[in-house]
């Protein structure tokens, strides 16, 4: 624990629904989903006007179109995010040396290595001009914690949020953690959430009290004492810069254990899902694909699978996590499941595109079969949601860019019957007028995202007008 607050933690405000909403001025202020668009898609980042309704990250997209059936349902664009994130990464290496990326939208930084003055007052001033830093650069909205601490930093951010930023001075760490859920704890998940129910023991005071001896028992050594120490404020974890991650993996621990084999396969597809989407926002690929499997007994294997070459597809994985538990005989009951990517690239190979296309029409394909919406005959389909070569017919994902030889950029409300509506606007100008196209118009071809602030507005240090496009509830 430092004596001064001078970790920081940024994570940026529903960074994806966000950058689609500084990117799209009809869907400012409005709500905002992204994510898989098939049936058994999940809820990738939901904007803040779409959590008014009850909707978050990782749930079931169909829960989300039932809770919020008037929001915008976007497909993701990791071009849009990446770029997004080296701007603001770009500008966290102005402050210090020491930068450790979490993800595209989320970093901590040691300001001490930086030069900063080991003080609130100067902490605070450099947080300050980070958050409007960032809004300059991106149009967009990023929370910042200052802290002692990594884990209180963290803790900071996510109070600040959104668009805030939050100081814990050195000696207020129990006021603010003791009534915190345990949950909010690092390495605190499901499991370990309910184990400690089980004892009676739900908020952080409640852990510190508890003691380390008795969280041992419960959770064994390394990780009891770990948690009793965090509970009690005290975490020594220095800010690195170079975070060699192996793998990537998500699992979950079931209250009744799973005997029906759809209901396994079914939740093995919703892991592999939200396995890639932690991949993605770690902007990773992998190569490997592993199944973990804990069963009534407690007794646990893996099973894995290697591609010819790294991918960030949700279909490559979600069909390789597929055939891993064919194999595994899960009759007697599964207590929990995982499934994780490892072999880690920061690039994806091309010969798996076609494969990532397959998906993305197959999602398109199934939202708009379960809507009643005829499909035109299908004639192959690019990465970027539209086939190319003359006479075949295109796919459009909702949100994906595309450009018009007469109308100029724009993006793709939806598509079905054989036509494609497009709304035509670019993040600068005025909501845009929307006109419907044949699927296959020669005028109308795939795009490329667009800056969301204009470069010389960026180099002049103004965020162009451009509003906030995030909001608090």
């Amino acid at each position: 624990m430092r004596g001064a607050p001078t970790i920081l933690h940024l994570d940026m405000d529903a960074f994806f629904a966000a950058a689609e909403q500084a990117a799209k001025p009809s869907l400012r202020g409005k709500p905002v989903i992204v994510g898989g668009l098939g049936p058994r898609g999940v809820v990738s980042t939901a904007s803040y006007e779409a959590r008014v309704f009850g909707v978050h990250s990782a749930m079931a997209m169909a829960q989300a179109r039932r809770l919020c059936p008037n929001a915008a349902y976007l497909t993701p664009r990791f071009t849009l995010y990446r770029q997004v994130s080296d701007v603001v990464m770009a500008l966290l290496h102005t402050l210090s040396p020491l930068v450790e990326p979490l993800s595209l939208d989320e970093a901590f930084v040691d300001l001490e290595a930086g030069g900063t003055e080991p003080s609130a007052r100067a902490a605070r001033a450099v947080g300050e001009r980070l958050r409007a830093d960032i809004r300059a650069a991106t149009g967009l909205t990023g929370s910042v914690g200052l802290a002692g601490s990594k884990m209180l930093a963290k803790i900071a951010s996510e109070e600040a949020k959104p668009d805030g930023l939050m100081i814990i001075e050195p000696g207020t760490e129990r006021e603010l953690l003791d009534p915190l859920p345990v949950r909010t704890l690092p390495g605190v998940g499901p499991a370990t959430a309910e184990a400690l129910r089980r004892a009676g023991i739900h908020t952080v005071a409640e852990t510190r009290v508890a003691g380390e001896a008795e969280l041992v028992r419960l959770l064994g050594r390394a990780h009891g004492a770990s948690l009793h120490l965090m509970a009690s404020g005290r975490d020594e974890r220095p800010v690195v810069a170079e975070r060699d991650t192996k793998s990537v993996s998500v699992e979950d621990t079931f209250d009744v254990d799973l005997t029906d084999r759809t209901r396994v396969q079914l939740e093995v597809a919703r892991l592999a899902d939200r396995c890639v989407q932690r991949l993605r926002a770690a902007g990773r690929s992998g190569r490997t694909v592993v199944l973990k499997v804990r069963r009534y007994d407690f007794s646990t294997l893996t099973r894995s699978e290697t591609l010819r070459g790294p991918t960030d597809d949700p279909g490559v994985v979600r069909e390789a996590a597929a055939r891993l538990i064919e194999g595994v005989d899960t009759t007697a009951g599964v207590r929990l499941l995982g499934v994780g990517v490892s072999g880690l690239a920061d690039f994806t190979q091309e010969d798996l595109f076609a494969q990532a296309a397959q998906a993305a029409h197959d999602a398109l394909e199934e939202a708009e079969r379960a809507s009643g919406a005829e499909m035109p005959e299908p004639a192959g389909a690019g990465a970027q949601g539209a086939a190319e070569g003359a006479g075949k017919s295109r796919r459009w994902l909702p949100g994906s860019d595309v450009r018009h030889a007469e109308f100029g950029a724009g993006w793709v409300q939806g598509s079905g019957v054989g036509r494609v509506t497009v709304r035509f606007e670019e993040p600068w100008s005025e909501p845009g007028r929307v006109r419907t196209f044949p699927v296959d118009d020669p005028a109308l071809e795939p795009g490329e995202p667009l800056p969301l602030v204009r470069p010389a507005e960026r180099e002049a240090g103004v965020g162009g007008g451009q509003p906030p496009v995030t909001s608090s509830p």
